[in-house]
């Protein structure tokens, strides 16, 4: 690999943006023991890889942060990229984000979702779903997400999902009173008004007002317990439980190999969408 193609593929090495199978690593500066790893595979139909990462550790005022990502998009591949790029920075610039991040990881969603329905003209039809996590130094979880790509952390060698799968299915009070309805055809998925198949996404400017773009947070502290963290989109999920995918990967030293690990189980399982895999490793 030479010229051109070398800058280009350590670009999007660095930005975590795969190619159709692509893979990275990391490893934080404070704690030698914290390493990530991510792989990505694009999945079996003929529409263009939707799936989109952020796979960092960063430095922000003295303090270190891990800035962890998985974009699903569903008929788009803009906003899942807008997201890649613009979501983050939307969380760190609340000023409230080291007393109170949560609080910063949910105004940071809102205020990002009316961008992009503010723009949806150049981005397009279509949205995305999410699933962030920010590690402060190396000690503190936080967690958020719209839609079922998921989040599970391992400890003692028993996983625990940290994300909620946000489900037509479970949310059907909220989606009817907003006016719309859940459809539950035989042979398909419950979707939202016959269409999404979650109940909470970015952008969808035409389901918007039968939608919710509020994330659930969830805050963890790293301990001596701590094996890992996944996070994965549901390319994964579909075919895997959460015990499954770390039993996977629990003897496996090099996060990035067991972010590949997860991603080949997938596909053995006849996994046919697009399937993205995050793992940060507690040594």
């Amino acid at each position: 690999m030479t010229g051109g193609k070398e800058i280009l593929h350590k670009m999007k090495e660095k930005v975590g943006l795969g190619s159709s199978a692509d893979c990275g690593k990391g490893k934080s500066k404070i704690s030698k023991h914290v390493t990530h790893g991510y792989h990505l595979v694009k999945g079996k139909t003929h529409r263009t890889m939707e799936d989109y990462i952020v796979a960092e550790f960063k430095e922000v005022d003295e303090n270190e942060l891990g800035l962890f990502a998985i974009f699903d998009g569903h008929l788009s591949h803009t906003i899942p990229d807008y997201l890649r790029t613009n979501l983050f920075d939307n969380i760190l610039k609340e000023p409230d984000f080291w007393t109170e991040p949560e609080n910063a990881m949910r105004k940071a969603y809102q205020i990002t979702d009316t961008d992009i329905l503010e723009h949806a003209a150049n981005m397009g039809r279509g949205g995305s779903t999410a699933v962030t996590a920010i590690l402060i130094n190396c000690h503190i979880l936080v967690v958020a997400n719209i839609g079922d790509s998921r989040a599970v952390i391992c400890k003692n060698g028993v996983a625990r999902q940290l994300s909620v799968d946000h489900e037509p299915s479970t949310e059907r009070d909220e989606i009817e009173n907003r006016g719309g309805f859940v459809s539950n055809f035989p042979g398909d998925v419950p979707r939202v008004d016959g269409q999404l198949a979650v109940a909470r996404a970015f952008g969808d400017k035409s389901l918007k007002k039968h939608l919710s773009s509020e994330p659930d947070i969830t805050r963890d502290t790293i301990d001596d317990g701590t094996d890992f963290i996944i996070l994965a989109s549901d390319g994964l999920w579909k075919v895997m439980s959460n015990q499954e995918a770390a039993d996977a990967i629990k003897n496996m030293k090099d996060a990035r190999s067991a972010a590949k690990r997860l991603t080949e189980e997938a596909l053995n399982r006849r996994s046919s969408d697009d399937i993205s895999c995050i793992v940060v490793k507690f040594h």
